[in-house]
């Protein structure tokens, strides 16, 4: 997200470039069905083969709170366990509710978890691959990257083809027909308000943010220069101002405005920057501000706003490594993500999965959990060429046309 297993193949966490079918019908489309089909552009997928691993959960209704078990693949985990461990990346524990999934997955298969700077960005992703392609410590064995890294990973040879059990019920416009990428889930672009410090009446959209009551209050959860949620908020101002999904220059305009207006903090935002007042407003995907807020809830008063226009949503991918040290282990790991019982997991944690059709279909989403999402009407959804040549002129120009480089981290609370 390996070689030797039961089913030889490789996979990647990325975007392939393959024939697309109808393009423009897909460029500039809004959805009204939370749904990752409504990606850009329709891949044209080839016939699905050599699965392993589980099939999909037929439990009842009753069970989509959580109580679907996942059932590792007996053959898929001996290999797993021959491995003994499993290198994920980039994987922050509130994020998705990736840390409930991590937790499930080492009780289930009994294996060891190295978790490789859980904050990375999609480029450092790549770049570790690319920089341990002997394996060691530092190596991950899947991503989980923006959408549009995962192509370019696949061209540069950095990934290997895999299908989880659940391949056909994954939309052909969310996965490489080879099985190089898939997508896992997405969100909008929302603002994230710490109600304690932002007392006034909150931004409802991109332009509010320029006010004047909103100085040293605004902030990116990410670095423009390799963090895909950054480049993709980026692309959402443009769409605010001018822009469109073909022209993201707008959007660049726009944080330097707000930047020189004072409004912009030029510090990667996280919940600890968020309670502290240090970025009171923070630019980020909607499942997690909502998730902030949940946990954040009778410590601090949080408001998610999902801005009124500019509404920009993204997909991540998964994908393995081509030189995963545990092959074994990262196949059972994707199995394990796109099985019910994974699915619900992030489903949980606001997130739209790729899944997300079937699981309705067959009543596992549904009543309390289905209500509990965000309405994401109105979205929009960028082809994979579009995000790419964002990608570019966003990561390229940031410092040129903003005058800000590269965004501050601050250390881990002691």
């Amino acid at each position: 997200d390996p070689a030797g297993g039961p089913c030889p193949s490789s996979r990647v966490d990325a975007r392939d470039q393959a024939t697309r079918q109808n393009v423009e019908e897909h460029l500039t489309t809004t959805r009204t069905m939370p749904r990752l089909a409504m990606l850009g552009a329709a891949l044209v997928l080839f016939a699905a083969a050599c699965n392993s691993g589980t099939t999909p959960s037929t439990a009842p209704a009753s069970a989509a709170a959580g109580g679907i078990e996942w059932t590792p693949d007996a053959a898929l985990l001996t290999a797993a366990k021959a491995e003994g461990s499993l290198n994920t990346i980039a994987l922050p524990r509130d994020w998705c509710n990736y840390g409930q999934l991590l937790d499930n997955f080492k009780a289930k298969t009994g294996l060891t978890l190295n978790e490789i700077t859980p904050n990375a960005g999609s480029a450092e992703e790549i770049t570790a691959i690319k920089n341990n392609p002997n394996g060691g410590p530092a190596a991950p064995d899947t991503i989980d990257v923006g959408y549009s890294f995962g192509p370019s990973a696949k061209a540069e040879g950095l990934l290997q083809a895999y299908k989880v059990a659940t391949w056909d019920t994954i939309p052909a416009d969310q996965k490489d027909p080879d099985g190089f990428w898939y997508g896992d889930y997405y969100g909008v672009l929302a603002f994230e308000i710490n109600k304690d410090i932002i007392k006034g009446e909150s931004p409802k959209d991109w332009k509010d943010l320029l006010k004047p009551e909103f100085k040293n209050s605004v902030a990116l959860a990410g670095d423009p220069l390799n963090s895909n949620q950054a480049i993709q908020s980026v692309e959402a101002s443009a769409l605010a101002n001018g822009g469109s999904l073909d022209n993201a220059q707008p959007g660049l305009d726009f944080f330097k405005e707000l930047n020189d207006l004072g409004n912009f903090v030029p510090t990667i935002a996280k919940q600890g920057t968020l309670v502290n007042g240090e970025t009171p407003i923070v630019i980020t995907w909607s499942y997690l501000a909502l998730a902030d807020r949940d946990s954040l809830k009778g410590t601090n008063n949080i408001e998610v706003v999902i801005p009124a226009t500019g509404k920009f949503g993204g997909i991540y991918v998964q994908g393995i490594s081509k030189t995963a040290p545990h092959p074994n282990a990262a196949k059972l790991w994707e199995e394990y993500l796109y099985s019910d019982a994974g699915q619900l997991i992030w489903t949980n944690a606001y997130c739209y999965t790729t899944r997300y059709d079937d699981l309705v279909a067959r009543n596992i989403i549904s009543g309390e959990l289905k209500a509990k999402l965000p309405d994401v009407s109105g979205t929009v959804f960028p082809s994979l060429d579009q995000l790419t040549a964002s990608k570019t002129l966003i990561a390229g120009q940031w410092a040129a046309v903003t005058g800000l480089g590269p965004l501050k981290t601050q250390p881990p609370a002691p």
